[in-house]
């Protein structure tokens, strides 16, 4: 199979982006890799894999046998890869989207996938860097950045960015590692309502915005047909 082509955009289009995660990075200073981003024309291709290509690959199976073999229990083990993997698909955005109210794109073509020594997810790429900010946002007119009509088509665009990965990596999860549907949707859930609730702390950002936006997500994935809200565990 032909090495899929990466477009590299233009550099001064990735100033915003490269901004933008150095906040992010600063969130956690000891661990900057747990928020931010790298820009994929900016990295090497060792221990990389886009994520629609290591779905069709079997490496998310591969993660789970690794985790099932070190761990005692499978299930947890399950929980485990499936976290990081929801973690590296909407977690990551949501900080953004809950300190700042700004968003990349999540999207399956777009998003890579870093992985240590391990075989564990540490840091997650985009090929596409451009942000996405509501009309009237300071960065809009900048290069690298597009501007959408209003904060509900934000949440709308997301949503529709996220679900394609998220369904996926779900299917992969079901089939390898018999991770229920709705256990599954419940962890990607807890991963939004996660950010909305810790990352507002670290950014010394207003804790109740960040949850309207949290929960605003919620909805617009919840919209989709997507059992976000579940609470109850079921495997």
């Amino acid at each position: 199979m032909r090495e899929p082509v990466t477009v590299c955009p233009p550099r001064d289009s990735r100033i915003a982006f490269g901004r933008t995660c150095g906040r992010l990075r600063s969130l956690q200073p000891d661990h900057p890799r747990v928020y931010a981003c790298a820009a994929m024309a900016e990295q090497g291709k060792r221990r990389w894999w886009r994520l629609a290509d290591g779905i069709r690959e079997g490496r998310i199976e591969l993660m789970y046998r690794r985790h099932a073999a070190e761990m005692s229990n499978a299930d947890i083990a399950a929980e485990v890869v499936a976290t990081a993997l929801i973690h590296a698909v909407v977690g990551r955005v949501m900080a953004l989207l809950v300190s700042e109210g700004r968003a990349w794109d999540p999207g399956l073509e777009n998003l890579w996938i870093h992985t240590d020594n391990d075989g564990g997810i540490d840091w997650a790429g985009l090929a596409d860097t451009t942000i996405r900010v509501v009309d009237g946002d300071v960065l809009a007119g900048e290069p690298g950045v597009v501007a959408l009509p209003c904060e509900p088509a934000l949440y709308v665009w997301l949503a529709h960015r996220c679900e394609p990965a998220l369904s996926l990596i779900q299917h992969a999860m079901a089939h390898c590692a018999g991770l229920s549907e709705r256990r599954f949707w419940t962890l990607v859930g807890e991963s939004i309502v996660g950010a909305a609730t810790y990352v507002p702390a670290l950014a010394r950002t207003n804790s109740i915005e960040g949850a309207r936006r949290g929960q605003a997500m919620i909805a617009a994935l919840e919209e989709r047909g997507l059992p976000v809200r579940r609470t109850c565990f079921v495997r």
